[in-house]
């Protein structure tokens, strides 16, 4: 029973967390590496464009439950989704046709690019906090759990309840459906096709008659899409504020890297790399541990071998360890 009641311990805190962390930074580190990969740029104001789109979507969110409209025991969040995404689409087109495409047209080195999408950076996270504020912002309603601790507790028999909150199982089944899509588009449709062709081998690509800037159209796109699954879903599941979302550029960067930047399949599993990394190393295993061992050995301490504070210190450490032992990642993406 002891055993059983550590891997519930476990899994409150360390296994379902961190899934659905690891989903949320999947999603973000799959903007990444298609910008990467298609553009050949790092968007450094990748980060505040998810902040945009889960602002316009709380916006739209808020409008509704104005209106009594909503979903039932799902957050309302997922009926405005679909107009986030719409208006961060509008955003980085618009962004590419006023910035972007200008370095690109004068065939601006990669690092040009790096430098400009830095100044976008600072500027969308500006708007933001003008329109919404610096301050969290709550707008998650509906059921908020699918099993509380109570309900297992009476199921299972055991001293631990297992709580599994709404917006966690939504985050892995919203990521898993638009991961499954995504693929399916870059597999077997032929504007995907023309994207896996084009970042492949760009002369050759454009020798084939494929049209650089509807690629480069659709990739703007897809990414504005992914952007706003991430921050909505990253806002449910904890909270919204802007600077959160800037800080979070480094996790998902490092997500991206160690995974092989320029690979999704790498950004993936990057992505649970370091969510499982942040997350074990700032846990504090004492109480896993009080039921694992005996009395006589059970520890004083926490057990924890960081402070939650530092637990971007992690994914720094991680990225910095990817980059001077393997730089094109588990999955060998393009070398950064």
């Amino acid at each position: 029973m002891d055993f059983l009641n550590a891997i519930v311990v476990l899994a409150n805190f360390v296994l379902i967390p961190a899934t659905a962390y690891g989903a949320q930074l999947a999603l973000g580190a799959l903007g990444v590496t298609l910008i990467y990969g298609i553009l050949r740029f790092s968007n450094f104001a990748h980060g505040d464009t998810m902040a945009f789109g889960t602002m316009v979507t709380i916006l739209v969110t808020w409008w509704f439950q104005s209106m009594g409209i909503g979903l039932g025991p799902l957050p309302t969040a997922l009926l405005a989704l679909p107009a986030g995404i719409a208006a961060t689409a509008v955003l980085l087109l618009a962004t590419d046709r006023i910035v972007f495409r200008f370095y690109r047209k004068q065939k601006a080195v990669p690092v040009t690019l790096v430098i400009v999408s830095i100044g976008v950076m600072f500027i969308l996270n500006g708007l933001v906090r003008f329109i919404i504020g610096p301050d969290d912002q709550r707008f998650a309603d509906g059921a908020r759990f699918i099993v509380n601790v109570r309900q297992f507790e009476a199921w299972s028999g055991l001293e631990e309840g297992l709580a599994i909150r709404t917006t966690q199982g939504i985050t892995v089944i919203t990521a898993v459906l638009t991961v499954a899509l995504l693929f399916w588009f870059l597999n077997h449709t032929r504007t995907g096709k023309s994207m896996r062709a084009f970042s492949d081998n760009e002369d050759l690509a454009l020798l084939s008659g494929i049209n650089p800037e509807r690629v480069v159209m659709i990739t703007w796109i897809i990414v504005a899409a992914l952007a706003t699954i991430a921050g909505v879903l990253y806002g449910l599941d904890k909270s919204f504020k802007p600077f959160t979302y800037f800080q979070l550029l480094l996790p998902i960067f490092a997500a991206a890297i160690v995974g092989g930047l320029g690979n999704p399949l790498g950004a993936i599993a990057g992505g649970f790399v370091i969510a499982y990394s942040e997350v074990a190393v700032t846990y504090a295993f004492k109480k896993v541990l009080g039921y694992l061992l005996p009395q006589q050995l059970e520890p004083d301490g926490l057990v924890q071998l960081l402070s939650t504070d530092y637990k971007f210190a992690v994914s720094f450490a991680i990225l910095v360890i990817v980059l001077l032992f393997r730089p094109t990642g588990l999955f060998r993406g393009k070398s950064v």
